[in-house]
């Protein structure tokens, strides 16, 4: 429950990175923005490591994960990310991330050999179709494929292929240590793309524009990032991935709170059938855990 309850808050803080991102964009560049956010959450990592277990090595077999990680979980995840939301509102951007659980199951099948039970098919499957009315207006959505809509979806997979890198990179080495390094090196691998692609930007934003990037970095990219990966090796990353259906949701009412849009009841049903779908796909480990363990005392207890 611990773990699902972590899951769930950062699950909550990423839904707000949308409408956060897209606020920001008014400001900064996309892919400084992201160049920026990256130097913050790095410079956080860094001496949080530093100051609780030290630098740990790297060996060469940890680069056959850390540079795939990196060009695609960092590099093309971030540039996608915010070039796909200068063009795309946060509540489709959200919706087409929320496809990422089901890339992630099946790019967990094939790849980590993870269970794809039926009620983890039958959770997303749910949750999905709570994620449509949610970010649908008046529960219908536009299928316009525009380019920002493809951009979001190269970020949807590179976000589901960057959870099956970190599960195998948290079977190597320590999450925190994953994180740090993976950070790290995104920073240094995104900037460069800025400065070439976004060359003679003159930045002038309002000294609160500033907060806002260097809080949403911290928190979003920077403890969550901690969080949610000491967590997939855990649950493994099918099952937390399940938990950014919850994104939508989160979009949702941030929108209501801070812009004040109106919430009809075929998205909070919506919001009610992501909720059920997440907790109908989580709680099958628990209960077969439980199973487990009760078989282990009856055993037990013949011997």
């Amino acid at each position: 429950m611990r773990t699902y309850l972590l899951l769930l808050f950062c699950a909550a803080l990423y839904g707000s990175n949308f409408v956060l991102g897209s606020l920001l964009l008014e400001a900064f560049p996309a892919l400084h923005l992201s160049a920026y956010r990256l130097l913050v959450s790095s410079a956080f990592l860094l001496i949080y490591l530093v100051a609780t277990r030290g630098l740990a090595k790297i060996t060469f077999r940890d680069f056959v994960y850390l540079v795939p990680f990196v060009l695609i979980g960092m590099l093309l995840h971030q540039v996608s990310f915010f070039t796909g939301l200068r063009t795309t509102d946060a509540t489709t951007a959200s919706l087409i991330l929320s496809l990422a659980p089901i890339f992630t199951a099946l790019f967990a099948r094939l790849f980590l050999k993870e269970p794809l039970t039926k009620r983890m098919v039958a959770g997303s499957i749910v949750a999905l179709t709570g994620v449509f009315f949610v970010v649908g207006t008046g529960g219908r959505m536009s299928t316009a494929m525009t380019e920002g809509v493809w951009i979001m979806f190269i970020c949807m997979l590179a976000l589901s292929g960057s959870m099956i890198l970190m599960k195998k990179l948290t079977e190597r080495m320590d999450a925190l240590v994953a994180t740090v390094y993976t950070t790290v090196l995104g920073c240094i691998s995104v900037y460069p793309v800025a400065v070439w692609s976004e060359p003679n930007v003159q930045l002038q934003p309002h000294f609160w524009w500033w907060v806002l990037l260097v809080g949403s970095a911290l928190l979003i990219q920077g403890l969550c990032a901690v969080i949610w990966n000491a967590q997939i090796r855990k649950v493994g990353a099918a099952k937390a991935s399940l938990f950014l259906n919850l994104q939508p949701f989160v979009a949702m009412i941030l929108g209501y709170i801070t812009l004040g849009t109106p919430i009809s009841l075929t998205q909070v049903a919506g919001s009610v059938l992501i909720i059920s779908g997440v907790v109908l796909a989580t709680m099958q480990g628990q209960r077969t855990r439980k199973t487990e363990d009760d078989t282990l005392k009856i055993s037990s207890a013949k011997r």
